[in-house]
């Protein structure tokens, strides 16, 4: 299966532009012969959260419209990252995932927000699992600061989740948690972690990218720079079960004490 990471600089507080570059990007990505995309968190209006007003995407009705459109036109499965949205008067930070066909098969509205970017002030929190079939195989999706809860990640992986993907828009000054956080959610839950972080700077923030794809060893399959770019990683959902026959962390936990 390959996949490929879409590690983008970011236009603060305009949505048009980053609709045009988000086609261009995935457009790109099937012609490298992608079966997935994946997309950063926010990329539609980065965290412009004060004007959510004029910026979020009304029932993410321009998201989805776009993000269709593609999947059914290049045959590619599209992990929408997520977008700022509206919904009867609140807002969210949703991510949308499509199949090959052009279906909207999931909706995920981000569980933990982060008050470090004010996101509880402006955003109200979701309070369901993600957890979807691409090509077959089931698959989770969680947006950056969830990475921070590994029980979260643990629901997703005991529902069957074989790759469980996380946008995110994580700063700088952090990366190292970042990274060290993937490789243990990867390691713990036995399965591919494939998270994809945004490049550049906004009023309060800078971010350098580090995207990765973790096989379920811990194995670090690719690391991004701090610039734009397309990662393309082939990953083998066989290692998987093989993992968690060798290791079967989950027929031994013990839910009886915990």
């Amino acid at each position: 299966m390959r996949i490929a990471c879409v590690q983008l600089n970011l236009a603060f507080g305009n949505p048009k532009e980053n609709f045009r570059k988000v086609e261009e990007k995935i457009r790109k990505a099937a012609m490298l012969n992608a079966e997935i995309v994946v997309l950063p968190e926010m990329w539609n209006s980065a965290y412009d959260l004060t004007h959510l007003e004029e910026l979020a995407d009304v029932n993410g009705e321009e998201t989805k419209s776009l993000l269709t459109r593609l999947a059914k036109e290049l045959h590619i499965h599209i992990i929408g990252g997520s977008v700022s949205t509206k919904k009867e008067n609140h807002f969210f930070n949703t991510m949308y995932i499509v199949n090959n066909t052009g279906e909207l098969i999931a909706e995920y509205d981000k569980a933990h927000l982060f008050k470090l970017m004010d996101e509880h002030l402006y955003l109200e929190a979701g309070a369901s699992k993600n957890i979807f079939t691409l090509s077959d195989v089931e698959m989770g999706g969680v947006i950056c600061y969830d990475l921070r809860f590994p029980e979260w990640f643990r629901v997703h992986s005991s529902a069957g989740a074989k790759v469980i993907f996380v946008p995110a828009q994580w700063p700088a000054t952090r990366v190292d948690h970042w990274k060290i956080l993937l490789q243990a959610r990867a390691i713990e839950n036995q399965c591919f972690i494939v998270a994809v972080n945004r490049v550049g700077e906004d009023p309060n923030n800078s971010f350098n990218g580090n995207s990765m794809v973790i096989a379920p060893w811990g194995e670090v399959l690719w690391v991004g720079a701090d610039e734009e770019t397309i990662g393309l990683v082939d990953i083998n959902i066989e290692e998987v079960e093989e993992v968690r026959k060798r290791i079967p962390v989950f027929k031994d936990r013990r839910v009886d004490i915990y």
